[in-house]
């Protein structure tokens, strides 16, 4: 995907000084697909079915819960947020070092609070005004960039390291 990284957390060091193990899908090409969605409610469930499946199929060691809520919320906010009935494009990357999720939009005006923090807290007793929130938190990176048809607002998310099991 293209555009610099406007929200970027810098890597922890590991607590025990040995590298962290990581859960990298030996020997698999990088896999990506890009879907139109209906501009509509119905976009959200086929984009989090989506994103899932992409994620279980391949075996990919992103979160699979946190890729699907983020999708989840950029696709709600293509759809709640821009007019007319052009389709929304949902782009997926699946790559060795995690997932890349981009939606594209027919509108060029970029999405209100997504890399910096909004000037007050969403307000507790309001059901909406926390998705981009979520989208900053929870993302390893994020931001938006303008497209010939409007704009891309995407999110990436690291590979998991796969978890310790123990002796049996």
């Amino acid at each position: 995907m293209n555009g610099p990284a406007l929200h970027e957390r810098p890597a922890r060091p590991s607590p025990d000084h040995r590298p962290p193990r990581r859960h990298v899908v030996p020997h698999q090409p990088p896999a990506s697909w890009r879907i139109a969605l209906p501009h509509s409610v119905a976009a959200v469930p086929v984009a989090r079915a989506l994103v899932r499946t992409a994620l279980a199929e391949l075996e990919h060691p992103a979160d699979c819960d946190t890729a699907e809520l983020l999708t989840a919320e950029l696709v709600a906010n293509a759809v709640e947020h821009t007019s007319g009935s052009a389709p929304i494009e949902l782009v997926v990357e699946l790559l060795p070092g995690g997932c890349q999720v981009e939606v594209h939009d027919p509108d060029p005006a970029p999405p209100g609070d997504l890399t910096r923090p909004g000037a007050a807290e969403p307000d507790p007793w309001q059901e909406h005004g926390r998705g981009l929130l979520l989208i900053r938190t929870l993302s390893s990176s994020c931001g938006h960039r303008p497209t010939p048809t409007g704009k891309a607002v995407w999110f990436r998310l690291p590979a998991v390291p796969a978890q310790r099991r123990p002796a049996e």
